[in-house]
Formats: structure tokens, C-alpha cells, sequence
């Protein structure tokens, strides 16, 4: 547990996963105005601590080569699971934006879950997996 929680258990690390994985987010300002809040010098440092643990990695932007764009690793996509369970967990038990529709759907559907995740990863598909949350949450 504590190897684990090293390389990506904090708060700011697992938004960055989260949003790589499920909200189809590439770029750090995309990271960065993603409305968690999150400091211009906290998001360097995470991202360079997760590219350091081999969870994610850079590659240059097919559109503009001078850019960067940041990707999950293979390792980083085997969080897929854990980060499911939390997603559910957190909607479950506290007060989020998440509709309770798609976090229904989430933990009835695990596994074409993560499929649907695995398939945007290897595809390189950009597209959000959830929609953006808001209202119509539990609450």
C-alpha cells in the first residue's frame, strides 16, 4: 500500500490520472483549468513525480509538434480499476457533481467500463469517457 500511495496517492496526482483517463484532458492547461483549483507549480510537480513513476509520459502534439501532450503509460492505465472504484465509492457515500446516472451505470457495468477506457487509451481517443460534472449530481 504505502509503494502505491507513494508514486500516486495524492490528491492532485489522482485528479491528473483521473483526468487523463476519463475526461480525455492532454495538455497542462487543460489540467489546469479544470476547475479543481489546482496551482500552476503543484500541477508541474505532479506531473513531473508521475512521469518520474512511469504513470505517465509525454509525447509531442500531432497538431503542433512543438507542444507537448501528456498520456497515461501502460502502467498508468492499470489504475483503470482502482480509480473506478474510487470514482463509485465517492459518489456513493459523499456529496458530488457526479449524476447518479452515470455512476449507476458505472458500477453495474465495470467491466465495459473498463473496456470502453482500455479502447480510448490504445486508440488515442481524446474524447471525454464522462461528461462534465456539475449539476444533477448526488447531493
Amino acid at each position: 500500500m504505502s509503494i502505491s500511495l507513494e508514486a500516486f496517492g495524492d490528491r492532485w496526482s489522482l485528479l491528473v490520472i483521473r483526468d487523463l483517463m476519463v475526461r480525455g484532458y492532454r495538455t497542462f492547461k487543460e489540467f489546469e483549468q479544470s476547475g479543481e483549483g489546482i496551482a500552476t507549480n503543484i500541477l508541474a510537480s505532479r506531473l513531473k513525480k508521475l512521469r518520474a513513476a512511469g504513470i505517465i509520459e509525454t509525447e509531442p502534439d500531432p497538431a503542433d509538434g512543438r507542444k507537448l501532450n501528456y498520456r497515461l503509460t501502460e502502467k498508468g492505465i492499470g489504475l483503470a480499476p482502482v480509480l473506478l472504484e474510487l470514482l463509485i465509492w465517492g459518489a456513493r457515500h459523499e456529496q458530488t457533481g457526479a449524476p447518479c446516472q452515470v455512476i449507476d451505470h458505472m458500477a453495474q457495468n465495470r467491466e465495459a467500463v473498463l473496456a470502453e477506457v482500455h479502447r480510448r487509451w490504445r486508440e488515442r481517443d481524446p474524447r471525454p469517457f464522462l461528461p462534465p460534472f456539475g449539476s444533477g449530481g448526488r447531493e
